[in-house]
């Protein structure tokens, strides 16, 4: 056999296959589903389970080991305008968050605020671990700083008192007089300067308009800190031995 003929013959061969293992395209004509409940009554799969097993133990050895005590637990409905939980909670990231900030920008941190419903776990009296972190911010949420001139400032505290709800907050105090109105904000030490501006701790969450609160809807500056609220509180949790919180003056509302 020639050359030639060879080559037409291996052409034709492979033709034939490709035709012959060439398949026509399904076509989807159905589609069926149902709702399966996760709940007790499924049953586990013995191999995944076993699988699991060493990891789950080890993270439940981390969680749950002892960081600090509390005392007495932190509610956060036990103040009008602010609370043990709340106090406590701003408090901390104020501290923890001071240092970074003064780190990364030389600056000073003024105040913290911080939104009721961003706190998902009150802190019970007893033994204090990782695992209580998680159940106070379940959330992956950064501490952000925001710049906000005194406008901004006196805006948000406004908001702050005409709110149903204690948010908390840290650095600073306000006053409402017996009708109402604002008499007074003291940040740090000093009277509220509406011509300057101020450095406030915050969630990257609320930044971002998270909660439709509407904290901050004019910023002048941000500045990420690439800290995790969790990991601030788990850090707090680790460097004290003792953790307390109380309602206190920081927010006050004469009496009528």
């Amino acid at each position: 056999m020639t050359n030639s003929k060879i080559k037409h013959f291996v052409v034709i061969i492979t033709l034939c296959f490709s035709f012959a293992c060439k398949q026509e395209k399904g076509q989807l004509i159905e589609i069926e589903g149902k709702q399966i409940p996760v709940d007790s009554s499924l049953s586990g799969i013995d191999s995944l389970t076993a699988f699991i097993a060493p990891y789950k133990k080890r993270v439940d050895e981390v969680l749950d080991s002892t960081l600090a005590h509390a005392p007495r637990s932190l509610d956060l409905n036990d103040g009008e305008r602010n609370t043990s939980m709340g106090n406590f909670l701003a408090d901390l990231i104020f501290e923890e968050t001071a240092p970074l900030f003064k780190t990364k920008t030389g600056k000073e941190l003024d105040f913290v605020i911080m939104n009721h419903g961003g706190v998902r776990a009150i802190l019970s009296a007893g033994p204090v671990t990782a695992r209580n972190a998680y159940e106070i911010m379940p959330f992956e949420n950064y501490i952000s700083v925001v710049e906000l001139d005194g406008t901004a400032v006196r805006n948000l505290v406004l908001y702050l008192a005409g709110a149903r709800r204690a948010h908390p907050i840290a650095g600073m105090q306000i006053v409402m007089d017996q009708d109402g109105g604002l008499e007074s904000i003291t940040i740090g030490d000093s009277p509220f300067d509406e011509s300057r501006s101020y450095f406030v701790a915050t969630s990257d969450y609320l930044v971002a308009g998270g909660s439709e609160i509407g904290f901050f809807p004019n910023v002048e500056s941000t500045t990420d800190t690439g800290y995790l609220l969790r990991n601030a509180i788990i850090d707090h949790f680790r460097k004290k031995d003792t953790l307390t919180g109380q309602v206190d003056d920081r927010f006050i509302m004469k009496d009528q």
